[in-house]
């Protein structure tokens, strides 16, 4: 049975990861009617592993399937588009913008690539001396 409340916990998903965390807030009904469920996701964020790794000034490179993507309206794609493979790259945002020679906001916390960038990037990367 699903019980509701007029109370709820706030939880966001992970733009990175897909994967929904809690925020620690409370969500309230003003009209103290029982119509929510004991968590409500209310959008995107990161969850405390991407966030602190955004904070050290990565960025976050997040391989898609364009075949199970849905289409950009704009040439970007959203967030709720991404089908995420799973594959994720982080990267000093530094060398973001040497790498790919384009600018990257502040604030933008990842990037959605195709298959096959990430492969690229590691073979930039010169294997470890054992």
């Amino acid at each position: 049975m699903d019980d509701k409340s007029y109370v709820s916990l706030e939880q966001r998903v992970c733009l990175v990861c897909g994967t929904p965390f809690d925020t620690g807030s409370l969500l309230l009904d003003k009209r103290r009617r029982a119509s929510m469920k004991r968590h409500t996701t209310t959008g995107w964020g990161l969850c405390p592993e991407h966030q602190k790794l955004f904070d050290d000034g990565f960025v976050a490179l997040v391989e898609c399937d364009p075949a199970r993507s849905g289409a950009p309206a704009d040439g970007r794609m959203r967030p709720e588009q991404a089908y995420r493979t799973g594959r994720v790259a982080h990267l000093r945002r530094t060398a973001f913008t040497q790498v790919f020679n384009v600018p990257i906001e502040d604030k933008q916390a990842c990037v959605f690539v195709e298959p096959g960038v990430l492969d690229q990037l590691q073979a930039m990367v010169a294997p470890a001396a054992d």
